[in-house]
């Protein structure tokens, strides 16, 4: 049987894309693995510490750097990497993809947050760093510091959500728009504890690695599930 042309491009581009996916996801996980192992051995504290200090005023430690403002927006910032946020946010998309008659894939994504934020809160048991006390919080805290919770579940949240939703939607426009907007929530939540001085620098790019490799995974184990959705949405 002769395969055409276009038949093995097509081929080739799905190889490389997961190939790439791949990579990115042993990428992340390194990424983790290296910064614990710092975390662990305490040669991260002293780019935690220059990064954390660099966020406070030199003659007021309880005072961030910036206008009022910034302080109160970042308050806010981070509750949409809280449980509750979190929760109401995954709620929204599970119902809108209930009533769009994919109960699958709402079960899929349930069943990849929830195992995902499991994982996160195992890693906080195994690693039961302190929270870093050079500065003041701006917020209450009582769980371990490594990795940050709200790093690891808004990545894994917003980042399965938004790559399975975007599968769902015509339009590559709006696909990126919805993935792009979930990157930004991400890495909004995560720079605003760092600046609340509720967390090492070091804390949250270990949890960006941790939950976008498994944001990633279930992404790829998903694709495969579903390959006729996929190659529609492509």
């Amino acid at each position: 049987m002769i395969v055409d042309l276009t038949t093995w491009r097509t081929l080739l581009s799905k190889e490389r894309a997961l190939l790439l996916s791949l990579l990115l996801v042993a990428a992340s996980l390194f990424a983790f693995l290296k910064l614990a192992s710092e975390v662990a051995e305490g040669d991260a504290m002293a780019f935690d510490r220059i990064i954390l200090l660099a966020l406070r005023s030199p003659l007021d430690l309880g005072r961030p750097i910036g206008p009022p403002w910034l302080a109160e927006a970042m308050t806010d910032a981070t509750a949409f990497g809280s449980v509750t946020g979190l929760l109401l946010v995954s709620v929204a998309v599970l119902g809108y993809l209930l009533v769009s008659g994919q109960p699958r894939t709402a079960l899929f994504i349930l069943l990849a947050t929830g195992s995902g934020a499991a994982i996160g809160k195992l890693l906080k048991l195994a690693y039961d760093r302190p929270r870093p006390t050079l500065v003041p919080h701006l917020v209450d805290v009582t769980s371990a510091s490594f990795p940050s919770g709200h790093a690891v579940d808004s990545a894994i949240v917003y980042l399965t959500l938004a790559a399975l939703v975007a599968r769902t939607v015509p339009g590559r426009a709006v696909g990126s728009y919805v993935l792009s907007l979930a990157i930004f929530l991400t890495l909004m939540i995560g720079v605003s504890r760092v600046y609340l001085g509720v967390h090492w620098p070091s804390d949250v790019v270990a949890g960006w690695a941790i939950g976008s490799a498994w944001a990633l995974l279930c992404s790829l184990v998903h694709k495969r599930l579903d390959p006729v959705r996929a190659k529609s949405a492509g």
